[in-house]
């Protein structure tokens, strides 16, 4: 059977520069593609093309008769006044879909997707109502950004596509949201095309997958399997490639030495050879310029404090319009913490994070700061001047900034994020998603933080960023508090998972898993707790214990002596790691360093705070398996 989708030998450059040249791509029955690439490889005017939408430079998109195609666009936008239900109807329409059959195929669709019929009052819902539904009447206009792009799949999805393409479409939604959308791509008859830097969504999703990058002779990788397959088989393409470029640099040496040597094109046999000898020079040229790429170089400034302490919520709760987000929530924040804040859209992530960073004060509780505490914030919805140049927009100031107590010329700070000095002069509003999230990180990386609050850091970021912000993240010596919808990134680095469940409830997990594993016990109606790390959990009438009434319930599951021991476990840890921070700082002290038995004595010392550590770490594990 011949394709659905054929394009052949299509190019497409915006100004000088050539997005992608002749490359070639096809859509078959069945196909789960998902599209990788590095931003501005032109991954997004790909998927416009094989839509129609836009046409190629040179080249054809041949498509079968009859195919019906969606398209979803990363920015899900609806006209002011058009419910829910009146988005729906229209694609019915359009679609061509018999009258009777209408409001079935509308109520069936939008309840998958988590939309419930109207109910009298419950028209007036408001857009971050936090339960796992939202009504057919209210305006789509004001839904949150995850409901607004699960409306537009189920748009396109009730016209019964034959190809549904997907631009981003992990973007705004929550994890339960995209286990939704995974779900539904994995059993579904259509074949899909995805733009995604999910990594674990294109693991469980894409049965073929396809790079778009200029370091490749065709201008494209594909690889049949998901996004681990397509690792490995690039990695074998790479060291083929890098096997091949060292030969050929080899042979262009030994060619270059031999025209040095003054050969001339007096036989027919010697101009063969200063031919050839001129065609692996351009060889190499263009395999060089194709393998040269860049990365950002993304690295957060950390304060010199010592303080371990930084941020203490005791017994917080947080109240808006009638509706409890969370109760008594009671967590330390240390420096070295690194947490994944986890929870469906509307329960609260956003404001506990404004709550950590003193914009919103509690409903009852404390929270205490330690000291001059400096708190950097990443705001997801990214609130770039768009009038302002890349310039002034990188270096408000002057053309100049001082970062890590050095002085930079803005050209240099923006070759670190991959502009070019041409887009210094350019709008903000030029710029792609990815573009101006890396503009934000480059102004965050400029002040220096006890904590980092990140809010949606990786919407719209390519996958060589995301590795690069992953490991400075990693490195950061600061506390984090990480609120992400890519659980690769979440699960890489995150210490702990502190989790929200939209009704009021919270909890402390070891990783994004056990969250999970607690919230499907949530909705099944069981709320015995969740084995783990869980500090405050939602008791059968709905309330949160107090970390008092926890400590109490504790107490009755174990001995006297283990008790006595779980009620000072936590304050012996945190003496224990400012020990080894000691310990650590000890160590790395240059007036030691040409000492051999003091470095040796120190060392010994900081193992030995290190096991104290673990023991305890252990150990309080240990104790909360009993209590569980």
């Amino acid at each position: 059977m011949p394709p659905i989708i054929n394009a052949q030998d299509i190019s497409k450059r915006f100004g000088a520069a050539p997005l992608f040249e002749r490359i070639r791509f096809t859509v078959s029955e069945g196909d789960r593609i998902g599209v990788i690439g590095p931003n501005g490889s032109g991954k997004s005017t790909l998927l416009r093309i094989l839509a129609g939408e836009m046409e190629p430079d040179s080249g054809e998109v041949a498509t079968r008769k009859r195919t019906r195609l969606a398209y979803v666009e990363q920015q899900s936008e609806f006209a002011a006044g058009d419910t829910v239900r009146l988005v729906i109807e229209r694609a019915l329409l359009r679609a061509g879909v018999p009258p009777e059959e209408r409001e079935g195929r509308l109520v069936e669709s939008l309840g998958r997707a988590g939309f419930v019929p109207a109910k009298t009052a419950a028209d007036s819902l408001p857009s971050d109502k936090p339960s796992a539904s939202v009504t057919f009447n209210i305006a789509a206009a004001s839904l949150s950004g995850g409901w607004r792009k699960r409306l537009a799949i189920v748009e396109a999805l009730v016209q019964q596509p034959d190809v549904l393409l997907l631009d981003e479409p992990t973007n705004h939604l929550d994890l339960e949201g995209i286990e939704w959308l995974e779900e539904l791509l994995a059993s579904a008859s259509f074949a899909c095309v995805v733009v995604s830097h999910d990594r674990y969504f294109l693991e469980n999703v894409a049965t073929e997958m396809v790079e778009l990058s200029r370091a490749y002779p065709d201008g494209l990788l594909m690889v049949a399997g998901n996004y681990t397959a397509f690792l490995e088989k690039k990695e074998e393409f790479l060291r083929a490639q890098e096997r091949h470029q060292d030969a050929l640099e080899n042979r262009v040496r030994r060619e270059i030495e031999w025209l040095r040597r003054g050969a001339k094109a007096r036989t027919r046999k010697a101009k063969a050879r200063i031919d050839k000898a001129n065609e692996l020079i351009s060889e190499l040229g263009d395999l060089n310029a194709r393998t040269r790429t860049a990365t950002a170089d993304i690295d957060f400034s950390a304060t010199e404090r010592k303080t371990r302490r930084l941020i203490e919520l005791d017994g917080v709760s947080y109240q808006i319009g009638g509706r409890t987000l969370f109760s008594d929530l009671n967590f330390l924040l240390t420096a070295g913490k690194r947490v994944g804040l986890v929870g469906p859209n509307g329960s609260g992530k956003t404001t506990l994070l404004r709550l950590l960073r003193g914009d919103l004060e509690p409903s009852s509780g404390e929270i205490r700061r330690a000291d001059f505490l400096r708190i950097v914030y990443f705001d997801q919805n990214r609130p770039l001047p768009q009038d302002v140049t890349l310039r002034r927009a990188l270096a408000p100031e002057s053309d100049s900034v001082v970062y890590q107590e050095r002085v930079i010329h803005v050209a240099g700070w923006a070759s670190r994020f991959l502009f070019t000095s041409e887009q210094l002069n350019q709008p903000v509003s030029r710029l792609s998603g990815g573009e101006r999230a890396r503009v934000l990180i480059a102004q965050l990386m400029l002040q220096p933080a006890d904590v980092l609050l990140l809010d949606e850091p990786t919407n719209d970021l390519d996958i060589p960023t995301l590795e690069i912000l992953e490991e400075s993240l990693l490195e950061f010596p600061g506390a984090l508090v990480l609120v992400t919808h890519d659980r690769y990134m979440l699960d890489r680095v995150s210490g702990v998972v502190l989790g929200l469940d939209g009704m009021g409830g919270s909890g402390v997990f070891a990783d994004y898993s056990q969250w999970e594993a607690w919230m499907e016990e949530q909705t099944a109606g069981n709320h015995k707790g969740h084995e783990g790390e869980a500090e405050v959990r939602r008791s059968g009438d709905g309330n949160v214990p107090s970390r008092a009434q926890s400590s109490e319930a504790a107490k009755k599951k174990l001995s006297y002596m283990d008790a006595r021991e779980y009620s000072t476990i936590e304050q012996r840890i945190a003496e224990a790691e400012e020990i080894l921070q000691q310990k650590k700082a000890a160590a790395e002290d240059p007036a030691i360093a040409s000492d051999a038995a003091r470095l040796l004595q120190a060392h010994a010392e900081l193992e030995e705070a290190q096991k104290k550590v673990d023991e305890l770490y252990a150990r309080w594990a240990e104790l909360e398996g009993k209590i569980s």
